[in-house]
């Protein structure tokens, strides 16, 4: 379905995550994957969704040279926990501190996507509510040193041993904590 409705456009999806090509692979639509280096650096007063926002619209700027046919897909996700962002972390001690932090709250997952052509460009966000037990320290470097969640906003893959055994309850879209609130990217591409 959505293959047809994409078919006179060149989808691009500048992604190297592994889940966000598996997503776009699901949901049948032909696309290429292209990646530019992007400094993902924002304004310090940003909050929240403005921070993702802001960061899809960066990575969307690397893109200077969008044909006619281009349809070019970015996106970014931050844990927002006590008033902070979460990005990816640096090492294992950063992966640790995020996890601990984690450890018996709430948190917000926030993604943000933008959807950019030639001629137009739309940016759309999603916020999923996780909630984590308490997980002891043993539980945190387990994880870290078998799974190296180096690649994820939070220091964690809800799909991954630290989701099994770690998360009690979400609000929201699951698929937006693994990184594509894929059921929103969707009807934005089929209402182009």
């Amino acid at each position: 379905m959505l293959r047809e409705k994409l078919k006179d456009y060149n989808v691009i999806l500048a992604s190297g995550s592994p889940r966000r090509q598996e997503f776009f692979k699901d949901l049948n639509i032909d696309f290429t994957i292209e990646l530019k280096e992007v400094a993902e650096v924002y304004p310090k007063e940003l909050k929240g969704c403005e921070i993702t926002d802001f960061l899809a619209d960066l990575k969307s700027k690397a893109f200077t040279n969008l044909s006619e046919k281009d349809l070019l897909i970015t996106s970014d996700t931050i844990v927002w926990l006590d008033g902070k962002a979460l990005g990816k972390p640096k090492n294992a001690a950063d992966a640790f501190s995020m996890l601990s932090a984690l450890s018996g709250k709430k948190h917000e997952v926030i993604t943000s996507i933008s959807i950019k052509s030639k001629y137009f460009q739309k940016i759309i966000s999603d916020t999923t509510i996780v909630s984590f037990n308490n997980i002891t320290d043993e539980e945190i470097n387990y994880y870290i040193k078998n799974y190296k969640p180096f690649d994820k906003a939070g220091a964690y893959g809800i799909q991954e041993w630290i989701g099994l055994i770690g998360i009690n309850n979400i609000e929201g879209s699951y698929f937006n904590v693994v990184g594509l609130p894929v059921h929103k990217l969707y009807k934005e591409l089929m209402n182009l």
